[in-house]
């Protein structure tokens, strides 16, 4: 699946699916893509849209990302690059930035989690976390992965 275009906004969404590290709030909200999936050869997409807000101080920039994606069986698979959907953006406090993405699995269920690699002004560098979350198809069991 293609990433959609970024969208520079101030992130106000809610979801089930947040962490907040060092003021940096990231917020995912995962939805099965029935239209590209294909479950008779076990082909299951998922869209997911991030949410990342600067609510610290400080300027920040998001250099690179970190994903682990884990299958209905407990296959997992690190994937890592920079930036998100070909951009590095810059947040000034109380901006954020919105992406979506996809992911395909051969499994019903599975999950994603990660971290982003951040700047501060200056120079210094922290990982902001990505939370946990869970891929389910509409026909999937539902059970926490």
């Amino acid at each position: 699946m293609a990433p959609s275009d970024p969208e520079p906004k101030a992130a106000t969404s809610i979801s089930a699916y947040e962490a907040v590290t060092r003021g940096v709030v990231v917020r995912v909200s995962p939805n099965y893509v029935a239209e590209q999936s294909d479950p008779a050869k076990n082909r299951y997409v998922f869209a997911y849209t991030v949410d990342i807000e600067n609510r610290g101080v400080l300027t920040v920039q998001l250099l690179t990302r970190h994903w682990i994606v884990t299958d209905g069986h407990g296959r997992a698979e690190e994937i890592k690059g920079d930036g998100v959907v070909g951009h590095q953006p810059t947040l000034r406090p109380g901006e954020g930035f919105r992406y979506t993405s996809g992911c395909p699995l051969t499994t019903p269920t599975g999950s994603m989690r990660g971290d982003f690699g951040m700047t501060v002004q200056g120079g210094e560098t922290f990982n902001a976390r990505i939370p946990q979350f869970s891929l389910h198809s509409p026909d999937a069991a539902r059970r926490p992965n």
